[in-house]
């Protein structure tokens, strides 16, 4: 294990980024890129976040996402370090993106193919067809100002959420996207296709702004990729960019402390008692934990422990990750596969933090593109279940196997017929591990949830509010969960992080 260097240069000032998420690479990448001397610290064996991969019986799994939507913001990492992304990842477009099979047994195949889409909506609903192509136009507005305008500039001042304030209104994203979206289409199912991306990113589609309407377009504009290797090829390009550049990458190096002198970061101390000085640091670590445990009390004005317990939060994430011995060509790449109940589960999930003994799943099988990623002849698939994050209560020691035994019952039936006596590796994900393991405030599988309340200026900012030379990157802050939010949210360093030049 690589041991970070203790000592400051004064000639090369000394970043100390905490986790190797996409966001704390991103932002290495960037710092790495004007100047500074970066020391990347994760408290795991491997890099990678919620984005890590795990290797099981010949199985390689990717723990987390699953999708490329906006490769460009790759192609700037690629491009700061003098390369370009084709020379290093083999990024494979997908179509459909996902397939949805609704709870009848109707199938919807969503796909970047505009007259696919228009054709599959007059099949379903040929009254909501207007209504589509009217949204669809609105996806775009929305995707213009609030992902090419608004998603990589720093929302440090009230004044920046009011500069924008007319734009938001005119979008209507005093709505949830939900909501927005029934006001065009009727057909329940249909506004299911054009709102479910928000659940993406950790956000109820019944509560959470309309500006997340923007993922329909981004999609369709930019496309939905794999990366041949899985998103662990990503991550792996990554730290091998930070390292050209120089980046000390720390593995076992768990931060226990960021270190505040008269109101200003000035480097951290580790569990095993070392301690770093840095002239700043970038937390990649969930914004709530970061501040809860992190930071002392007493160095927060706005982000006090009542704030923090009292805010909202995303679900949690049951994910079972498993390999079978045979293959199952007829099932795509991405599933959606709906259960009876939609808004009621999502109001049990969210609302009443109560675990449901119904489901809807999300099944990823990445050996539909990417047949090396398990032995010859056999599927990885990964079945991820949107659940209470641990304020429900529920004792995941006792559940986590009741609850993959109802999830293997639904794919049985809906996808995947007579596929346990198949299956010949497992292991599960709780949001039990999404605390321990990834310090995910109350193992919430996003960070906050993206309400209006909890967006823009009133998410914990990339600069922090309360402690000079302290910055936050990844899900928990602006612009927000998902991996091009997380990577945006590294961009925005570029904007309120000082080029290491000018802060010797």
């Amino acid at each position: 294990m690589q041991r970070p260097d203790s000592g400051v240069t004064p000639q090369r000032p000394h970043a100390i980024v905490i986790g190797s998420g996409f966001g704390g690479l991103a932002a290495a990448i960037r710092l790495g890129a004007r100047g500074w001397r970066v020391t990347i610290l994760e408290k795991n064996d491997r890099p990678g976040g919620r984005a890590s991969v795990f290797r099981q019986d010949g199985f390689t799994f990717d723990a987390g996402p699953t999708i490329v939507t906006a490769p460009f913001l790759f192609e700037d990492l690629w491009h700061l370090c003098g390369r370009e992304l084709v020379q290093d990842i083999d990024l494979r477009a997908l179509d459909p993106f996902y397939r949805v099979r609704f709870d009848d047994g109707e199938i919807f195949n969503c796909s970047g193919d505009a007259e696919a889409m228009r054709a599959q909506v007059a099949r379903l609903s040929p009254g909501d067809v207007a209504g589509y192509q009217q949204f669809m136009r609105l996806a775009e507005d929305i995707y213009r100002v609030g992902f090419e305008q608004l998603g990589h500039v720093p929302f440090s001042s009230w004044t920046d959420m009011a500069r924008v304030l007319p734009d938001l209104v005119r979008l209507k994203s005093y709505r949830s996207i939900h909501g927005l979206v029934a006001s065009y289409v009727r057909d329940p199912r249909i506004r299911f296709v054009l709102s479910f991306h928000s659940l993406f990113v950790g956000g109820n589609p019944f509560n959470v702004t309309s500006i997340y309407g923007l993922i329909a377009f981004l999609e369709r504009r930019w496309g939905v990729h794999f990366p041949m290797g899985g998103m662990g090829a990503l991550v792996d390009g990554l730290v091998k960019l930070a390292s050209q550049q120089g980046a000390t990458i720390s593995y076992g190096a768990e931060v226990r402390q960021i270190i505040v002198r008269d109101g200003t970061a000035t480097g951290v101390l580790l569990a095993d008692g070392r301690t770093i000085d840095a002239d700043i640091v970038v937390s990649n670590a969930d914004s709530a934990w970061t501040y809860r445990h992190l930071v002392p009390a007493s160095a927060r004005r706005r982000w006090t422990d009542r704030k923090i317990e009292r805010a909202r939060y995303s679900m949690g994430l049951f994910v079972w990750y498993f390999g079978t011995s045979r293959r199952y060509p007829d099932c795509p790449h991405h599933s959606i596969l709906l259960g009876p109940r939609y808004r009621d589960l999502l109001h049990d999930v969210f609302e009443r933090k109560h675990l449901a003994p119904d489901m809807s799943l999300y099944l990823h099988r990445p050996t539909a593109t990417d047949p090396s990623l398990a032995p010859d002849g056999c599927d990885g698939f990964y079945v991820l279940s949107p659940v209470p994050h641990l304020d429900s209560g529920t004792d995941w020691a006792t559940m986590a196997e009741p609850y993959r035994a109802a999830i293997a019952k639904v794919l049985d039936a809906v996808a995947l017929p007579g596929f346990e006596q198949h299956v010949v590796t497992s292991r599960v994900m709780t949001p039990q591990h999404f605390q321990d393991d990834l310090l995910s405030f109350k193992g919430a599988g996003f960070g906050l949830e993206p309400v209006l309340t909890q967006s823009a200026w009133f998410r914990p900012h990339n600069r922090s509010e309360d402690i000079a030379n302290l910055y936050l990157v990844g899900a928990g802050t602006h612009p927000g969960a998902g991996v091009p939010g997380v990577l945006s949210s590294a961009r925005i360093l570029d904007t309120v992080v000082p080029h290491a030049a000018a802060f010797a």
